[in-house]
């Protein structure tokens, strides 16, 4: 007789599109169905950017429905499910259990929430900050209050709140329950004690009740309803346990579920990932803190903000030559630019690129993007030259960041683990080795979040015992060593470097430049 097969499903909600993975139990990918989604902006509501639960699910349905017909998979063999979305993204739902409204992540409608509350209650921000690890900047608290001024109506029916991952296990399931990692985003929970935080809702004159119950990331929730089943061909015997934040579950997708381990991750924004065995929160309130989708484990967060954007945005506006002829050589142009860049030396000839700033979490902006102190000689500077010095100041940045986490908790790691799109290239991952003076290790899976909301199917469906039996299926790619002689000179360009963001950042803050991004309520 054949032997059944044991498949894990990961259902992830990104930013910019859903993607149903299906994973082996040994970690290896078995196939991935995604589909773009689009965010609701709302002309009348400037900053606005929703979340359409009614098109997204419909979405949600065909991206499973696809995943096992095209790949001729038996559903019950998918053992267990778990989810991983957006992070600060939320859905309130009335009393029958009925979706009102939606916020996906980067939405920015309550500018004027934040300056009120900073205005009328200045201690309350670094207050809330010191229980919840959370500012002003991308906490669901300003929302609420945009919904109770804006949306009387919504405000008066919600009865409950959770967040985007959680949202899907609701429509899996039936049921509104929530998870540590993700409301740990919220700023409405508390950090220590791992459970919403009512105190901070009616400090703010919000509803002090529409918080569910709180399950750790790998407990299961209940198996996929009959009324799920039908819409998405999934088996009702299928088990959907609780998943988390895509950074946290990214954490566990690379290995890293022990304190003084360290994650980064390069995709659109870069995060900077640092475990902790307590909730270490910064007395200047400059770093966000969260809970890790491990218990009894939280992580520094530290975000260099639009660090792959950037290279997105040079290779669109300056490369489309190279992109061309990456093409017609059967590679990519990231190859290509990376066989260009590999002999520009360190520093980029004294160049200094100019965006992210590291992070202030309760004054989050960015100076203008700025390339400064170039000459025009095109042999030194080139695309090439560009290229890489957009690379180091990615590497910089993390640099800034893993010093302050130094700072907060008094450890850094002695390596740290590099996943998302920006990891498959060896140039910038041996460029952050150098930079941060430590081992740099690349998995095989770059999907790590997808990975690791898998990991955490298979502990709540009894596929693996517990979450260390897991990281032997983490295979690692490459494992990239610091060369120190190039590191002592980072370090050097490093303290230039934040002396001349000062002065960029200032010219920003006097309104002659703009700034590149900044937070509701900062100064």
């Amino acid at each position: 007789m054949e032997e059944r097969r044991e498949y894990l499903l990961a259902l992830d909600g990104g930013t910019g599109s859903f993607r149903a993975i299906l994973f082996q139990k040994d970690g290896v990918q078995k196939a991935i169905e995604q589909i773009e989604w689009e965010h609701p902006v709302y002309d009348e509501y400037p900053g606005s950017v929703g979340f359409d639960f009614e098109k997204n699910w419909e979405i949600i349905q065909r991206c499973i429905r696809n995943l096992i017909e095209k790949n001729n998979i038996t559903p019950e063999d998918i053992k267990g499910i778990s989810t991983d979305s957006m992070r600060e993204g939320f859905i309130l739902y009335d009393e029958n259990q009925k979706e009102l409204i939606g916020f996906s992540n980067i939405d920015a409608r309550a500018k004027e929430e934040v300056i009120s509350l900073k205005r009328e209650h200045p201690t309350l921000e670094m207050e809330i900050y010191l229980e919840t690890g959370e500012t002003f900047a991308l906490s669901a608290v300003p929302r609420l209050l945009w919904v109770q001024k804006n949306k009387p109506d919504l405000y008066q029916k919600a009865k409950y709140m959770n967040m985007i991952n959680d949202w899907i296990v609701f429509k899996l399931t039936g049921k509104i329950v929530s998870e540590p990692s993700n409301s740990s985003t919220s700023g409405l929970f508390d950090l220590a004690k791992r459970e919403w935080l009512p105190e901070v809702a009616k400090k703010c004159g919000l509803k002090d009740d529409i918080f569910p119950p709180v399950y750790e990331s790998g407990v299961p929730v209940g198996n996929v309803s009959a009324e799920a089943a039908r819409q998405t061909g999934l088996s009702e015997s299928t088990i959907v346990v609780c998943g988390g934040g895509d950074s946290q579950l990214g954490c566990i997708g690379v290995g890293s579920i022990k304190p003084n381990q360290a994650a980064l991750f390069g995709g659109s924004f870069w995060q900077y990932e640092f475990n902790t065995d307590k909730p270490y929160v910064d007395d200047r309130g400059r770093i966000r803190v969260n809970c890790h989708s491990v218990p009894s484990v939280w992580q520094q967060e530290a975000i260099a903000w639009s660090s792959g954007l950037v290279m997105r945005w040079f290779r669109d506006a300056f490369l489309d030559l190279d992109v061309e002829l990456a093409k017609q050589l059967g590679t990519s142009v990231y190859a290509l630019m990376d066989q260009k860049a590999k002999e520009i030396p360190i520093g980029c000839y004294g160049m200094h690129s100019i965006f992210a700033d590291v992070m202030n979490f309760r004054n989050l902006k960015h100076a203008s993007p700025t390339f400064t102190n170039f000459s025009i000689d095109p042999l030194k500077f080139n695309k090439a030259t560009f290229y890489k010095s957009i690379m180091e100041n990615a590497g910089l940045i993390t640099l800034g960041h893993l010093k302050m986490v130094e700072e907060i908790t008094g450890n850094k790691p002695d390596e740290i683990f590099f996943a998302g799109g920006s990891a498959y290239s060896e140039l910038w991952s041996q460029t952050i080795a150098d930079i941060l003076g430590i081992r740099v290790i690349t998995p095989k899976e770059k999907e790590a979040t997808a990975l690791g909301a898998a990991f955490l199917a298979g502990i709540g469906s009894g596929v693996y015992d517990n979450l260390e039996e897991t990281t032997q299926y983490v295979q690692i790619d490459k494992v990239y060593e610091p060369d120190m002689d190039n590191h002592r000179k980072y370090l050097e360009i490093f303290n230039d470097w934040q002396v001349l963001y000062k002065e960029l950042l200032n010219i920003s803050d006097k309104g002659l430049t703009d700034y590149m991004w900044i937070a509701p309520g900062s100064e």
